[in-house]
């Protein structure tokens, strides 16, 4: 399970840099066709930074749980699953309530 765990850090990695760069006010790391009616892009790249950075913390939360062996393997998937889907759920909310919509 070290494989899984170092794989779920790597990519939490990746996914909080760019989390934290969405937040900072670079929201040109996220397509145009989802900002088109987006009038406040300071608001919504925080908004959307903080929606983003919930998905790199199931990854991390997912990981340690791997380390514990291939006993609560399930747990972690489990973990990953439930933290990956309130992730897209905060992320579309951000989506409707800033662009009118998720495109």
């Amino acid at each position: 399970m070290i494989v899984y765990a170092i794989i779920m850090f790597v990519v939490a990695l990746i996914f909080l840099v760019t989390a934290v760069q969405i937040g900072k006010g670079n929201t040109k790391l996220i397509h145009d066709y989802h900002q088109k009616k987006v009038t406040d892009q300071a608001a919504y790249g925080k908004a959307f930074g903080k929606a983003l950075g919930m998905i790199p913390a199931a990854l991390i939360l997912s990981g340690i749980i791997a380390l514990f062996g291939e006993a609560v393997a399930i747990v972690a998937v489990c973990v990953l699953v439930a933290g990956l889907i309130a992730g897209i759920i905060a992320i579309v909310r951000v989506q409707r309530k800033y662009n009118g919509g998720v495109f």
